[in-house]
């Protein structure tokens, strides 16, 4: 609790102590026929004028702060707030009489927005819990000593020094050391990822087994761990349709009911000349209308969604992002990255009768085992064990084609079909989807190895749970026809579009959203530079955050930080989980403001209704609100 928490708090005991023993003392009558000092329809009736001054010190200790920000307020030319409606039932209340009535509306008043402060602080905190990832020092490496600097001053290409369990300042590159790393911060992964010599490291991570140095790559200012801060403490500053809304209300709502209030108590007083009754109805339809329920509910229902979200790895830049995920009906996916890892590994082994695998991809492995092309690197992967560089000589590129080499002082070709049909070998064409290396020895063909993209392994699911939804899905792809039908006919899509330039993408894009309906939503998931457009002209961008390129996160409009697909699934839960809240939040406070105006119309509904109505109402919508600060967006309803 904060200090400005606790002196409220002292307030409000303090206050309602002196109301406690205010109300106990024994009236004294003092007779008037004045009609708007009287409590009932009698002519002559008491008044509790000696012990007003007793009510008026707990109702200024409680209410002096919302009376002065009326004042303030009207004083800026904003008349017409909940202030302004607490002032003027309250102070109505004192002067017919309500002494205790106007005390105990103030100080539920405060209570009820002691509870706003504690409920959104909450929610502040379990964010800043989670984001506490801030980097205290960075331990860098100068003139053979180590010293403690802040991270902003660490130049990029300088060495740090990670020990076991302090965080990651800077992003950077393992020179020396291997370790775990707690990636839970960025990710909402609990699993730690091993590092060694050349593996990337992101700030924000915990370091946790072994010493590591480490070579900048990155400005603080540009690191992982500033991007995340500032995405997060600038998300609640953009505001959601809901939002928007309520604030519409309240431009037209406040002074429609404070016209209202005026007319009930004057109209009827010209006809009845009980003006005492009437004003007192209007006071206590001032207190029932205020709509704290509203404004204070649904700005925390977000925030509580976005804090939500970040629990699971996944940061929304906004709640208006929120939103527009609970009414997405198309997702449309880029496919390197994004639905496959990425990285070529070996897909198929197609060897020739009489060839085992084994030998097929060890001739193929050393044949390339000098090449640095990512091809060449996958097939030495594939290979069990270290292949002996001594094994291999006379090793010639031939551009365009392939490789050739002596293995075992025989010549083996490597390449694809016009390598084979350069050097006349009787191949076979191979079906596979994928880039086929041919593999030749002295002449006899041995088979062939397929290299592809892998698919990451939710994203079958993900595809498979958006499909459930109703969702529609489309990939966008810079590579070959062939290639984006099997991965699309792999994981079911409704949709695929290749060879693709970044241009081609948005084009694509544009039809798209010419075809969805005109309250539809079109999400973009991405990873690449080349993304950045469709991101940014999407409904919703959606990056991933761990491999993607930066000007892919600066676009989106969120970031799954583990690239995780099946997240994807998650955010739109945690969404659409949000939202209901905010509907039943917004149902709830307006039924039963309506309700109770229509009895404080009629007479039907005291002071303290009234209190009910406006900060009981606003408590029960806060507690329904709170329950998007926790990240189980399947919590039943």
């Amino acid at each position: 609790m904060t200090k400005k928490q606790k002196k409220t708090l002292i307030r409000i005991i303090v206050a309602a102590a002196l109301l406690i023993a205010a109300s106990l003392l024994p009236d004294i009558p003092v007779p008037v026929s004045i009609p708007l000092l009287t409590q009932e329809l009698a002519g002559e009736t008491t008044h509790t004028l000696a012990k007003w001054p007793l009510f008026l010190i707990p109702y200024l200790i409680i209410g002096w702060d919302i009376l002065w920000k009326a004042i303030r307020n009207i004083g800026h030319g904003q008349v017409f707030d909940e202030n302004f409606l607490m002032c003027v039932a309250t102070v109505g209340a004192l002067v017919l009489g309500e002494n205790a009535e106007a005390v105990g509306v103030m100080l539920f008043y405060q209570v009820g927005e002691l509870f706003q402060s504690y409920a959104v602080g909450k929610s502040r905190k379990s964010i800043a819990q989670l984001m506490d990832i801030r980097p205290d020092v960075a331990n860098v490496e100068r003139d053979g000593q180590i010293l403690e600097v802040s991270p902003d001053e660490v130049a990029v290409g300088e060495i740090i020094v990670i020990r076991p369990g302090e965080k990651i300042p800077l992003d950077g590159v393992v020179a020396e050391g291997a370790s775990s790393l707690n990636t839970a911060a960025l990710t909402g992964e609990s699993a730690p990822r091993d590092v060694a010599v050349g593996g990337e490291l992101l700030s924000g991570c915990v370091n946790i087994t072994g010493l590591l140095k480490a070579r900048v790559t990155k400005e603080f200012g540009q690191s992982t761990v500033a991007k995340i801060l500032d995405l997060v403490e600038n998300a609640s500053s953009k505001k959601a349709q809901a939002e928007n809304f309520i604030t519409r209300f309240a431009k037209y709502y406040t002074p429609a009911v404070v016209l209202a209030a005026l007319a009930l108590a004057v109209v009827p007083s010209l006809f009845t000349g009980a003006w005492g009754v009437w004003v007192h109805r209007a006071l206590t339809f001032l207190v029932i209308s205020c709509p704290c329920a509203l404004v204070i509910s649904i700005p925390l229902s977000f925030f509580g969604g976005i804090g939500g979200a970040s629990a699971q790895g996944i940061l929304v830049k906004g709640g208006n992002y929120l939103e527009l995920l609970a009414k997405t009906e198309t997702v449309v996916f880029d496919k390197t990255g994004t639905l496959t890892q990425g990285v070529f590994q070996v897909s198929a082994l197609n060897p020739a009768p009489g060839v085992t695998e084994q030998a097929l991809l060890e001739a193929a492995a050393l044949a390339e085992r000098h090449s640095g092309h990512p091809i060449a690197q996958s097939l030495r992967r594939a290979l069990d064990g270290e292949a002996d560089p001594s094994r291999v000589t006379n090793v010639e590129e031939i551009p365009g084609h392939g490789v050739s080499a002596l293995v075992d002082g025989t010549r083996v070709l490597a390449g694809n079909e016009k390598l084979m049909r350069r050097e006349d070998v009787d191949f076979r064409p191979c079906k596979d989807v994928g880039t086929v290396v041919h593999v030749a020895r002295e002449g006899r063909y041995l088979g062939c190895a397929v290299i592809a993209d892998q698919l990451k392994p939710t994203a079958p699911a993900a595809i498979a749970a958006l499909k459930r939804r109703g969702i529609r899905t489309v990939m966008l792809t810079g590579d070959s026809q062939a290639v984006g039908e099997a991965v699309a006919a792999q994981l079911g899509l409704d949709e695929v579009h290749a060879q693709l330039l970044p241009a081609d993408k948005v084009n694509r894009l544009e039809d798209l959203l010419a075809r969805k309906r005109a309250k539809g939503v079109l999400a973009y998931v991405g990873d690449g530079v080349n993304d950045a457009p469709v991101l940014s002209r999407a409904d919703v961008g959606i990056a991933m955050g761990a491999m993607g390129s930066d000007a892919a996160i600066e676009a989106a409009d969120v970031v799954l930080m583990d690239d995780d697909p099946a997240k994807l699934t998650a955010a739109m839960d945690i969404a659409h989980k949000c939202l209901r809240i905010v509907k039943q939040n917004i149902v709830f406070a307006l039924g039963v403001k309506g309700l109770c105006l229509i009895l404080g119309a009629f007479g039907m509904a005291s002071m303290w209704e009234a209190v009910f109505a406006d900060v009981g109402v606003a408590v029960i919508a806060i507690l329904n609100a709170t329950r998007m600060l926790k990240a189980n967006a399947s919590e039943p309803l």
